[in-house]
């Protein structure tokens, strides 16, 4: 038996679906009984809804050690999605707590109940730092922690480390590092999460772009691949997971022609992206708000950050679906 984490989430439910179509019986756990909701929807969008039946799901969370006593039992495999993701410098602790000790617990109970694989879904933000000389990431880049990182950055590295401490100690892994994961469009049939943000302001009329740029994928490339690595003899290993290296401005030109709204029209440069992070810090002080904006988010905006596929199509031969044409043809479903 598959036990899935994060099944409620855009890589978990979509994995879910996967697998039961790949003949897997699966467990998925949930904190909340609403939250399952959201997977059903996923499963309704591709209109498999006679499959959704066949989750057995368990409420449990991956902090609380009993209830995963129970999630784990009769588990072979395990795919680790949870994972709480903010660049909120206010939630530095629940980052930490959900992301390394919830990943901890996981990769403890792997072990002692003699998994025989184990994924653990990632993130480019917890690959490493390029030097001077060197200009495209790839899974061998030094991590430099003297080097400024997000609290979520930091949060996926260190959740890497108790999978790789997890390997020390007889586990087999796999670690996936997706770049920018996209999914189904919100306000359709599916569940609004993810990479839903982008679409969502961009409906809402978003006026600025940039020209900063990041590793994209689809969420069904992601699933996919993982689901590849897990059946395959390939073990202790990690890969990057993106499709293609993309500037931000293209990929909301995209959403904007796809959604039929007018596009993002004004270049927000790093000065005036400065100003505004500052700004929303001092607002969001005052009145109590949620931060908009943080010095993470502005700063990953107009980095241009190119990372390497390269690991991966020579281990599978992956060939990876255009993330424009992707975003076109999810707007039809």
């Amino acid at each position: 038996m598959v036990l899935v984490t994060g099944g409620t989430g855009l890589v978990g439910s979509h994995l879910l679906l996967h697998l039961i179509e790949n003949g897997e019986t699966v467990r998925a756990i949930y904190r909340k009984p609403n939250n399952i909701q959201k997977t059903r929807l996923v499963f309704e969008l591709y209109k498999k809804e006679d499959l959704f039946a066949k989750i057995e799901w368990v409420e449990a969370d991956i902090l609380d050690v009993p209830s995963l006593e129970i999630a784990f039992a009769g588990i072979e495999y395990v795919y680790h999605c949870a994972a709480f993701i903010s660049l909120d410098p206010k939630d530095e602790d629940k980052l930490r707590k959900t992301n390394i000790e919830g990943t901890a617990n996981m990769v403890n109970f792997s072990i002692a109940k003699q998994v025989k694989k184990f994924c653990f879904v990632s993130s480019i933000a917890a690959l490493g730092d390029l030097a001077p000389h060197e200009t495209v990431i790839t899974e061998e880049t030094e991590w430099n922690p003297e080097k400024p990182h997000s609290d979520y950055a930091i949060s996926k590295y260190g959740a890497e480390m108790e999978v790789w401490r997890g390997l020390q100690e007889g586990l087999d892994v796999i670690i996936i590092n997706p770049g920018v994961i996209l999914g189904p469009i919100p306000n359709t049939k599916s569940c609004e999460q993810g990479s839903a943000e982008f679409y969502v302001k961009v409906a809402n009329g978003l006026s600025f772009y940039t020209l900063g740029s990041t590793g994209f994928i689809t969420v069904i490339d992601v699933i996919k691949t993982a689901f590849e690595l897990m059946k395959s003899d390939i073990k202790n290993e990690r890969f990057t997971l993106i499709a293609e290296n993309i500037v931000f401005r293209d990929i909301l030109n995209t959403i904007a022609d796809t959604l039929k709204v007018k596009r993002p029209h004004i270049h927000a440069k790093p000065f005036l992206l400065n100003l505004a992070w500052i700004a929303d810090g001092i607002f969001s002080t005052l009145f109590f708000q949620k931060r908009r904006i943080t010095k993470a988010t502005a700063k990953a905006s107009y980095s241009k950050s190119l990372y390497s596929n390269e690991k991966i199509k020579t281990a599978l031969g992956t060939v990876f679906l255009d993330v424009h044409q992707y975003v076109r043809d999810i707007s039809k479903l």
